[in-house]
Parts: structure tokens; sequence; C-alpha cells
């Protein structure tokens, strides 16, 4: 008759469970991956799928009794450092989505809204489709690729072990916010100082002209050359994204 004893079950499932849980509190808080169009089960067999084969990388972790103390603090930790990395990679699209925000205020396209199902809010259209194309780049520039590397590096920099939350102090991860405006304003500062340009011109044509019909006219032309300004700015957005990207990862080499 096979036996086993409580610590060689301990033994076989420590390894497991704790990259288990960090993968799988990523995934509910990564963009892409932990959307609403992703089935919870999928999800599930991601998380397990990568703690299985990140297992030859990972440092050796002492067994603990998961009926301990100590276990729900390290379920804790697992579920800071797994939503902290899904965080950062949701700053970086939150940087883009404020970059489209402020080119179509610039535009005058931020009159037009509408409810986007995906973050359940209301969004602008420029929004939208730098959330949307910021997307497929995030999968084109391997970004899915960088963030498992970055979280399989997170066990050899903030290992499992009876400080836990060892992760807030060396990161200050409530800091991050300032990524947003920075990378947001950043991307955006080409279109804007276009459209800048392009309302001062405006301006003059109005006091030269006052019987122009400014409202009329400057419209169309500020979508225009708005419209000109995107397509001559998209093909230049990966470097940005990615730059991005890289720097909040870094956080957790």
């Amino acid at each position: 008759m096979i036996s086993f004893t409580e610590a060689e079950i301990l033994a076989w499932v420590t390894p497991m469970i704790w990259p288990f849980l960090r993968a799988l509190f990523l995934f509910a808080a990564m963009p892409v991956l932990g959307t609403r169009m992703v089935p919870t089960r999928v999800r599930i067999g991601l998380a397990a799928f990568i703690a299985l084969a990140a297992q030859p990388s990972l440092p050796t972790v002492e067994p603990v009794a998961l009926d301990s103390a100590l276990a729900v603090l390290l379920v804790a930790q697992q579920a800071v450092i797994g939503l902290a990395l899904g965080f950062a990679v949701r700053l970086v699209f939150a940087a883009l989505e404020f970059a489209g925000e402020i080119i179509g205020l610039q535009m005058g396209l931020n009159f037009a809204g509408f409810f986007d199902p995906l973050s359940a809010s209301t969004a602008t259209a420029t929004s939208r489709f730098f959330g949307t194309l910021v997307a497929w780049l995030f999968i084109v520039v391997n970004g899915h690729l960088l963030v498992i590397m970055a979280l399989v590096d997170s066990f050899s920099a903030f290992p499992i072990g009876p400080e836990p939350f060892a992760f807030v102090r060396a990161t200050l991860p409530h800091l991050w916010g300032a990524e947003i405006f920075a990378t947001g304003l950043w991307i955006a500062l080409p279109l804007v100082s276009m459209l800048l340009f392009v309302n001062l011109v405006l301006g003059a044509i109005t006091r030269v002209a006052p019987q122009i019909n400014i409202f009329a006219v400057g419209f169309p032309v500020t979508l225009g050359v708005g419209l000109l300004g995107l397509l001559a700015v998209l093909p230049a957005l990966s470097a940005p994204f990615t730059m991005a990207l890289e720097r909040l990862l870094e956080q957790f080499r």
C-alpha cells in the first residue's frame, strides 16, 4: 500500500501553489488577458501552466503548513505582488489612453463619447482607438512575454519568505501613477504642438478677416490636421510604449 506523509505532500504542493497564486492575481489585474473577454478557466489554466513551466527557474521554497498564519501572509504577498505587476502593465495602457484623451480634446472629438463595455466607463473616440491599438501592440512586441519574464524574476527579487510586504516598502507602487501623466504627455506632445500651431493660425485669420465663420472653418481644419498627425505618429508609437513597459517591469527584477 502506498502512503504519503503530510511533509511529502507539502514538499510537492508548496513549489507550485505560490507561483500559481501570483500568476493568477497577475491575470486578474492585467490588461488584454485579464479582461472579461478571457474566460476565468482560461486564466486559471494559464496561471497553472506558467507555474509549472517556471519551476526550473524558481528559487527553492521551504514547505509551509497551509493552515498556519504564515501561509495566510504568503497568500497576501502573492496577491499584492501579482496585482501590482498587473497594475504596472495597466498603467502603460492608461498612459496611452490618456494621450488619446489629450489629442481628442485638441481635435475637438471629445464632444462625442460612447460606453466602453470592457472598462465599464465612458470613453472618447481617440482614447478608445489608442486603447485598441496598444492592445494589439502589446501582443505584437511580445509584451506578454516580458510580463511573464518579470513575473518569474520577481521570485528572485521578492522571494517567498517571512516578510510578505517587503515589496511595498521597496518599490512604493502608489507613486507609479505619475507615469500615466508623464508618458501620456510625452506621447501626445507632438500632436498637441501641431494642433496648437493650427489654433494660433486660425486665431490670426480671425483677427485679419473677422467676417469668416471660424467655427465652421476651424473644426474641419483641426480635425483634418489631427488625423494627418495621427497617421504620422502611429508608426513611432511602439518605441515609447516599449520603453514605458520595460521601465515599470524593471521594478520586479
